[in-house]
């Protein structure tokens, strides 16, 4: 039975990192050139849920997918803002997966109380943009000819969500998972 949970760095690393490879290695999508080591992909994932959620969608066993949210910026300022992404298994695209963890990430960065998710996407991606657009995300930007991979320049769109509404008081610290 398919069900989005927490990810487990011991557990999943391996899987997520298998998905992953492939957007490293294949695409532009990701501006990374090596792929990690299994074990600094957990640390990764340790890392970034001390602070923010990391799902997979699990299905019978085998991840389909994954998203997890990350701090948007270093200064104090921007706690309540986060970076998202969501990767998938490339026979599972179109399947809903993305869509599924996005909305499952969403609710629990509401839960924690993050106002904004940004998101960076590698140009030319239509899938990506197609997904960000359909669940809500308003294009606030691109950084032109940003980084060079697979011998040419890539331009990134910078997409935001609205999660909580802006209010004019000061917002209740955002909590960790």
């Amino acid at each position: 039975m398919a069900a989005i949970r927490d990810a487990d760095p011991d557990r999943d690393a391996a899987a997520c990192l298998e998905i992953y490879a492939r957007y490293i290695s294949d695409t532009a999508v990701s501006f990374e050139e090596q792929v990690p080591t299994r074990d600094e992909f957990a640390e990764r994932m340790r890392t970034s849920m001390r602070t923010h959620p990391w799902l997979v969608f699990d299905d019978d066993g085998e991840i389909a997918g994954y998203a997890y949210a990350t701090a948007h910026r270093t200064r104090a300022a921007y706690r309540w803002a986060t970076d998202v992404t969501v990767y998938v298994d490339p026979s599972r695209r179109r399947a809903g997966v993305g869509r599924r963890l996005y909305e499952a990430l969403f609710e629990r960065l509401r839960a924690l109380g993050f106002h904004v998710a940004c998101a960076g996407i590698t140009l030319p991606n239509e899938a990506s943009v197609g997904i960000h657009r359909a669940l809500g995300f308003e294009p606030v930007g691109v950084y032109r000819r940003i980084g060079w991979k697979l011998g040419r320049w890539h331009d990134v769109m910078w997409w935001e969500l609205e999660l909580l509404p802006k209010g004019g008081e000061r917002p209740a610290e955002p909590g960790a998972p």
